[in-house]
């Protein structure tokens, strides 16, 4: 599979890393708004063209698209693509808007053409791993999920600066950044929930530094708890009647554990390098090209329309806006 990049960011470097280690991928282009930024990313990353306009870029020589551009950007850009015949595989959040999702998978649809979310937890091995294990710890009355990491960026924005991510003109923050991770495993796991409440707390620049919310099922609640101003050591656990399945990266599905009732513990899953997580992505990606029909693309393409929906829902309560 060929593929043009949007997006000159680490994640981006990971994605082509993992792409071309995993699924063999071939990264044909770049788009950048700048030749310099996008000349200086193709010769690291060993791309041999690099497009500094979104519309020649859509007219080149490759299949699939993937983007990694700041949110607020998604949408367009995704559209610009599915409208050039490209498939696209775009970072979270996928749309800023629920809306804006399911109208460009309905395009999708109409040109024959995959569009998905690239997202950690749906495509690794973790998943399935984490899914059996809470099948065995009995009646599950609660579990809370926590993605609490400090930003890279905080002390730029403690000097002055304004970080993409911490800038609500892009549709960035606390929730659509890392959240979003939380949000993920509890539809996947026990669909929309029945009641919703959420907080956040709020930098000057107006985005959402922290924040939680609890997702409230006839039998049971779970609770989010994420942060971009602090670091979390302790991880995310579900609550069973029968014993705890404990998860150390929510975000990557790794170093999974099992304890049963008198606390003894069962290892099922280490640590997964970054790249291997990313390629899966891809790969899965390439099997949907290959297979557009398939029941796994369906579930992820519901699964992905069911967060947006719920992820706008929590800034809705929690007072996040984008202007």
């Amino acid at each position: 599979m060929r593929y043009g990049i949007i997006g000159t960011g680490w994640i981006a470097e990971s994605f082509i890393e993992g792409a071309r280690k995993i699924a063999g991928a071939d990264i044909a282009a770049v788009y950048s708004r700048t030749a310099e930024k996008g000349s200086e990313f193709a010769e690291k990353n060993k791309i041999e063209k690099v497009y500094t306009s979104l519309e020649e870029f859509s007219k080149g020589d490759f299949e699939a698209v993937y983007i990694a551009s700041p949110n607020r950007l998604h949408y367009s850009q995704s559209k610009a693509m599915l409208e050039a015949g490209k498939h696209v595989i775009c970072e979270k959040p996928i749309t800023v808007e629920p809306e804006e999702l399911e109208e460009l998978q309905q395009l999708a649809a109409e040109r024959h053409l995959i569009y998905m979310e690239a997202i950690m937890y749906m495509y690794n091995s973790g998943r399935e791993i984490f899914r059996d294990a809470i099948n065995k710890i009995g009646k599950i009355s609660s579990a809370h999920f926590d993605f609490s990491q400090l930003s890279s960026k905080y002390p730029a924005y403690k000097s002055g600066s304004l970080p993409n991510i911490f800038n609500p003109k892009l549709a960035t923050g606390c929730l659509m950044d890392l959240g979003v991770y939380c949000v993920y495993p509890a539809v996947d796991i026990w669909g929309m929930p029945d009641k919703l409440t959420a907080a956040a707390s709020f930098m000057e620049s107006g985005a959402d530094g922290s924040g939680a919310a609890s997702l409230v099922y006839d039998d049971k609640v779970i609770t989010f708890t994420y942060s971009k101003l602090g670091q979390d050591y302790s991880g995310s656990a579900v609550f069973g009647d029968e014993g705890t399945v404990t998860v150390e990266s929510i975000s990557k599905m790794t170093f999974i554990n099992q304890y049963d009732k008198s606390g003894d513990k069962q290892e099922l899953l280490g640590d997964v390098e970054k790249y291997v997580l990313m390629g899966n992505e891809a790969k899965e990606f390439e099997m949907f090209i290959a297979d557009p029909g398939s029941e796994k693309y369906a579930l992820s393409s519901k699964t992905t329309l069911h967060v947006s929906r719920l992820m706008k829902q929590i800034r809705t309560i929690a007072g996040i806006e984008f202007e």
